[in-house]
């Protein structure tokens, strides 16, 4: 027997249903689904010291399940002492079961343990239907070891959804769990 996430039996078997009869499509190909999840982390001291970014790397990738790579900056910035394809930042991609165990964990285990939480700002939507969220510390991950933590620092996570409207895609993201701030 095939492992399948808790996520994805989820949306197959109540979440599609839900938002068919909130917003009263017609095809179950009309329901938005979640595309991809994309974590990135910029890493700016990484212009003095070149392994910050092979720490994020490695961050990303324990806490992903998957490996990540190393993004290169695009031009110069003679302030910041930034040259054209110098690394600095980490992203990954996630995508199917992995994108799904992901947000399960980030759900279930990572946004619980940030402290005083009392849910994600929905504010956060671009108007195509994708949500950004950035936490502040990579040590609410059961992955990280606090003891091996070289910087504390913060990473950005894009929720991509196939949805047409912000609307729609929080309906989509509070079904699969995220949990947003009340009103």
């Amino acid at each position: 027997m095939a492992y399948t996430p808790r996520l994805k039996e989820d949306y197959k078997n109540r979440v599609i249903k839900a938002l068919t009869e909130e917003f009263s499509y017609k095809s179950v190909m009309q329901v938005p689904k979640l595309q991809k999840i994309v974590i990135s982390k910029g890493v700016g001291a990484a212009v003095a010291d070149k392994k910050l970014v092979d720490y994020a790397v490695e961050e990303l990738s324990n806490i992903s399940g998957q490996q990540a790579i190393s993004t290169i900056s695009k031009k110069d910035v003679a302030t910041f002492k930034l040259r054209k394809g110098m690394p600095i930042g980490a992203k990954v991609t996630l995508r199917g079961d992995k994108m799904f165990d992901f947000l399960d964990k980030l759900v279930t285990t990572a946004l619980p343990r940030v402290r005083d939480f009392n849910g994600i700002k929905a504010n956060g939507f671009d108007g195509r239907g994708n949500y950004n969220l950035g936490i502040t510390e990579q040590i609410i991950f059961p992955e990280i070891d606090i003891d091996k933590v070289h910087k504390i620092g913060g990473m950005d996570i894009t929720f991509v959804t196939s949805a047409n409207t912000d609307k729609e895609a929080k309906s989509l993201l509070s079904e699969l769990g995220l949990p947003f701030k009340k009103k």
